[in-house]
């Protein structure tokens, strides 16, 4: 075993700092789906772009069903989906399908331009959702969009009250911390090391179980970002790079100390997403073939 799954699974059993000690146990045995044996590293892929109701977002998903078969068959650690999509996974038979995480709030940031009011909604019910469909997390938006103050507000609001929810059922709570900026057209992400550093440690302290945050522009100050963190953290993918790009960056944030990667359309828009989750395999897990 190694070194950081011996780290993961001590963290289980024998929480060691106040905030580890304050998260109920069944919490705990739900993250254990996530994450390797093995390595005690995680390989999400995120299939919920559908939720936000971006036509570009739908490349290589529109067939949701078929896209979620292909997954499963080529063996990531969970799949990231929207409560409509989710029973399409869980109703799989069997008991080697990925860990699901539920992705609970719609947000509408994502197009071509600013929106006149952005928001972040939370489902109705979602912790009960995510019992339901057995879910070994549940994943909200923390943004930072300079001048939507009251987005901000509305994402720490959601947080802490999935928190509450969320201790009550034993459910995992996985903050997505997203710095943002404005660009041509609508919002493009900003990969700037203080503002990601600053707003991990915010979702950390509202209580986040894992953390995906994006990579820093400055790969080489990805472990200030861990160290901000202090719970698992996993790395966002975003847009589209090279598959040789993408590794790259893997590793070098695996090296600094973040747990996992949750890759959306670097996996779906791939023309072999089977192929690429293998990819992916070799590099957080070292599995071969």
């Amino acid at each position: 075993m190694t070194t950081a799954a011996r780290s993961f699974h001590a963290y289980d059993r024998r929480p060691s700092s106040s905030w580890e000690r304050a998260r109920p146990l069944s919490a705990a045995y739900r993250l254990n789906r996530l994450f390797h044996a093995t390595s005690g590293r995680c390989i999400d892929v995120a299939v919920d772009h559908g939720f936000f109701g971006e036509s570009h977002f739908l490349a290589g998903i529109e067939d949701i069903a078929r896209a979620i078969d292909i997954l499963v068959a080529a063996g990531p650690d969970a799949i990231q989906l929207s409560p409509g999509a989710a029973p399409l996974l869980q109703a799989l038979p069997g008991r080697e399908k990925p860990a699901l995480v539920l992705r609970v709030d719609v947000a509408n940031v994502y197009g071509e331009q600013p929106p006149r009011e952005a928001f972040s909604h939370v489902v109705d019910d979602a912790i009960g959702h995510a019992v339901r469909l057995d879910a070994a997390c549940v994943c909200v938006n923390l943004f930072d969009i300079p001048g939507a103050d009251a987005l901000r507000r509305q994402c720490i609001e959601n947080i802490t009250t999935l928190r509450t929810a969320a201790d009550r059922a034993g459910m995992a709570v996985m903050v997505e911390p997203l710095v943002m900026a404005a660009g041509v057209g609508g919002y493009t992400v900003d990969g700037d090391t203080d503002r990601i550093v600053a707003l991990v440690r915010q979702a950390a302290e509202l209580g986040a179980d894992v953390i995906k945050a994006d990579p820093t522009d400055d790969l080489g100050a990805y472990h200030r970002v861990v160290t901000a963190a202090r719970v698992p953290l996993l790395v966002r993918g975003g847009g589209r790079v090279s598959d040789e790009e993408l590794l790259a960056r893997t590793r070098a944030v695996l090296d600094q100390g973040a747990r996992g990667v949750v890759y959306g359309r670097n996996v779906i828009q791939h023309p072999d997403p089977g192929a690429m989750v293998r990819a992916l395999r070799a590099c957080v897990h070292g599995d071969e073939g």
